[in-house]
């Protein structure tokens, strides 16, 4: 059974990668889920969390996290999560509280205290994984992978940048520069992953608490991503990490070194990626460049039905 943190900002897709990540059919330990600021502030993200947690009975501990990025001012996405970061589904707040401490100290002491090499799975910035990559530098031997959402050879939020790592590029510097193995998930492949109206009805069949959230979870995700990108649906990227932990061969990847831009005016936030390897430098980042969308679509459905009709069956 694999070891994992997942560091997020819930979020729409952030939601789904929990839910496929605590699913029966997903075989992962989940120590424990951080959050950090991304597409809302972090105590929004952090509420976001242990109301998932709590629809789907997943018991760990949930740590807050970073506030801020590392150098610059926090930037949101409301526009395309909603004012609570989770928007569409209604839900009440939740009973479950978050765990205290900071969700660094939380990374490092279970990587550090691990039997088993642990996985960090962040789909946000990766502020929290800076931090503890800074802080004790030593976790670094007792992590198997950094799998990440974030990047790719377009950008999203600018022409260049992807949301993920244009809020904290400082961070994601020092991850992909941190020699841990790094699997990346980036906008070439997520955008093979869209939630349209078909797949929101296949969804829509599955009768049980967990497929209605879903559902409901879609349906404005792919409302946002119409109306601001003229997509067909929303994609769902986070969802890529865990649905990759589960069955890697779903993916096609290429070995390639990937540079993070700090400085450009018009390029902050870019993940320069050598697929023609021009540079010649040490390749460092797994990079997902396809996916088998049938199976990928397949297993999402049969994850969904595996919850059954309650939230204690979950």
């Amino acid at each position: 059974m694999r070891n994992v943190i997942l560091d997020c900002d819930p979020g729409h897709d952030d939601a789904i990668s929990i839910i496929i990540g605590a699913s029966k059919r997903s075989g992962l330990n989940i120590l424990g889920i951080t959050t950090v600021a991304g597409n809302v502030e972090v105590e929004k993200n952090t509420r976001n969390a242990l109301q998932v947690c709590e629809l789907i009975g997943l018991d760990v501990p949930v740590v807050e996290g970073a506030v801020r990025p590392l150098v610059r001012e926090s930037e949101i996405a409301p526009e395309i999560h909603g004012e609570t970061g989770l928007d569409g589904p209604v839900l009440e707040a939740p009973r479950k509280e978050k765990s205290s401490g900071h969700a660094v100290d939380f990374i490092i002491e279970q990587v550090k205290k691990s039997e088993g090499k642990v996985t960090l799975v962040p789909t946000g910035p990766l502020t929290n994984i800076a931090l503890a990559l800074i802080k004790e530098p030593s976790i670094k031997d007792n992590i198997d992978e950094i799998v990440l959402m974030g990047g790719g050879t377009f950008g999203n939020w600018t022409p260049a940048a992807e949301f993920n790592i244009y809020v904290d590029a400082e961070a994601a510097k020092v991850v992909y520069e941190s020699g841990v193995p790094v699997t990346m998930f980036g906008l070439d492949v997520t955008h093979q992953v869209i939630a349209d109206e078909a797949i929101i009805n296949r969804v829509a069949e599955i009768d049980n608490i967990t497929a209605g959230f879903v559902k409901e979870l879609l349906i404005f995700f792919a409302e946002t991503y119409r109306n601001h990108f003229g997509f067909s649906g929303g994609p769902i990227h986070d969802a890529c990490t865990t649905m990759y932990l589960i069955d890697p061969d779903m993916f096609n990847f290429e070995d390639v070194n990937v540079t993070i831009e700090t400085k450009g005016e018009a390029t902050y936030g870019m993940t320069v990626v050598d697929l023609l390897k021009t540079t010649g430098k040490t390749e460092n980042v797994k990079f997902a460049t396809g996916v088998d969308e049938e199976t990928f679509w397949n297993v999402f459905l049969d994850i969904l039905d595996s919850y059954g009709e309650t939230n204690a069956e979950a």
